[in-house]
């Protein structure tokens, strides 16, 4: 094989960068000026974000932004994940496979390690809170999503940090605030791994040191994005990026603090959560609103967060600093894949070969909707297809809806969906409510305020739509077939 046509190996973000390059539409760059406060989210919204935020919108190519207002030199990587064939072209996996993929990554997962510091990337460029005029605000161009933001955000921040007792480490993606030349607050939804090693560094009063980590190889953050049970208190995340690319992520000492950053990353923020110190997420700006989340939704601030002190910066040369519009479609690739393959591995184990595939929709945010697709064989398969919905509220807690269909149906178009719920669906006898269980705090009807029977915030009633068909029935729910021809001569630059 000549070198050029040599595959191209990802191991971090400018590998991935590489790759997309070959492929048509999915990466553009720009030398337009462009004010990371609200207009580069402005710009990508229209662009490629999709998801959840307000129409109009699109899926479009990742965007690589050369010229950013106030920052010389800085590169801001917008939308790589928020495709589902980019994804998969960067996994290497077929896009309607990535759940069942990543499931098995999580099987066959591989420990992180660590390397000498000489060498590593993400310390090639070193600025230190204790260096005359520091300030993270003139250092990184953390952007702004909408003009009622709290301030600029880190998105795509990976926050690694470790139990101050057992040592195990931890990786997570968390909601990262600028609030001054040496200071973020982070926000941890309920459960969160790293929130519990804050606590008991807390109650010993003591700083729980941790890093975050931008611009990495996709597998990472997306193995980051797994949650419990499918990754249990005292997993390692990292790990099943090792078994996405069947080989370890390599981990580096930090130069401030006694924690450890990703090597290969583009930048590195060492820091401290610091013990009973909390402020309010909105504190510069006064505007009520945190930022834009994935249900679609400005989060409120919130009034006390826990507050990172910055002891330094690492970076690459050059470095690219990645972000996310917060309800776009990056958001289903990153929280909806591993959701997929969390449901996809538990159903299987208790379920064998009900289940064919398992989609995350985006208009949950990858998180609040997933479609099931049931294949029943025999006449026992019959109510076997809601047990498999229960399974998967077992599999993923702030899961909230699961829509059943059958194996005709296309889990990944929402007209092949709604068509099913049209014709195989009646709202008296194919929906089943459980109400009062535990969900996620950002999505706004589960409040009191919503419904005062709601006992608390994040509380909700999970709901199953069956809208597969009664086995007896079966036969009588044959879709009408047509005749298999090849259209390629017809319309050839369609079908190349």
């Amino acid at each position: 094989m000549s070198q050029e046509n040599k595959p191209i190996a990802i191991d971090d973000l400018r590998s991935a960068l590489e790759l997309l390059k070959t492929i048509p539409q999915q990466y553009h760059e720009t030398d337009v000026l462009i004010d990371p406060n609200a207009d580069m989210a402005g710009v990508y919204k229209l662009i490629g974000a999709g998801g959840t935020v307000q129409r109009p919108t699109r899926l479009g190519p990742a965007m690589m932004f050369n010229n950013v207002k106030g920052y010389p030199g800085a590169k801001v990587l917008v939308g790589l994940l928020a495709s589902r064939d980019r994804v998969a072209a960067m996994l290497g996996a077929p896009s309607a496979e990535l759940g069942k993929y990543m499931g098995q990554a999580v099987k066959n997962y591989i420990a992180p390690v660590v390397v000498p510091n000489a060498g590593a990337p993400c310390q090639e460029v070193v600025y230190k809170a204790t260096d005359k005029d520091f300030d993270l605000r003139k250092i990184l161009p953390a952007p702004t999503n909408t003009p009622e933001d709290a301030g600029p955000y880190f998105c795509e921040g990976l926050v690694l940090g470790s139990d101050p007792e057992t040592g195990h480490s931890d990786v997570t993606i968390h909601r990262l605030c600028v609030q001054g030349k040496d200071s973020i607050s982070i926000y941890f939804a309920p459960g969160r791994h790293i929130d519990a090693f804050r606590e008991k560094a807390e109650k010993a009063g003591k700083p729980l040191p941790v890093t975050i980590n931008m611009g990495l190889d996709p597998a990472i953050m997306i193995g980051s994005c797994f949650e419990a049970p499918t990754t249990p208190f005292g997993f390692d995340e990292l790990s099943i990026a090792g078994g996405l690319r069947k080989k370890p992520v390599e981990l580096v000492k930090c130069l401030t603090i006694n924690q450890h950053s990703i090597a290969k990353a583009e930048i590195v923020i060492e820091g401290e959560i610091l013990p009973n110190v909390r402020v309010v997420e909105d504190q510069n700006t006064n505007t009520g609103h945190a930022m834009p989340e994935f249900p679609g939704y400005n989060g409120p601030a919130n009034q006390s967060l826990p507050l990172i002190r910055v002891t330094a910066i690492t970076t690459r040369k050059n470095p690219i600093l990645q972000t996310l519009i917060g309800p776009g479609e990056e958001h289903t690739s990153l929280a909806g894949i591993p959701t997929e393959a969390s449901i996809y591995n538990a159903v299987e184990a208790a379920l064998p070969g009900l289940l064919k595939n398992v989609y995350a929709h985006t208009a949950g945010g990858g998180k609040f909707m997933s479609i099931l697709q049931i294949q029943k064989t025999r006449p026992t398969d019959q109510g076997r297809e809601r047990q498999a919905a229960l399974v998967a509220f077992a599999a993923y807690y702030e899961l909230k809806q699961v829509i059943l269909v059958d194996e005709d149906v296309d889990i990944f178009d929402s007209d092949d969906i709604f068509w099913a719920m049209t014709t195989r669906y009646q709202g008296d006898i194919s929906t089943i409510f459980i109400p009062g269980v535990r969900c996620h705090p950002l999505d706004p009807s589960q409040d009191p305020a919503f419904d005062p029977k709601i006992l608390g915030k994040g509380i909700s009633t999970k709901t199953i739509f069956d809208c597969t068909v009664p086995w007896n029935l079966k036969a009588k729910f044959q879709r009408a077939k047509f005749k298999e021809v090849d259209p390629t001569p017809y319309l050839p630059e369609w079908f190349k």
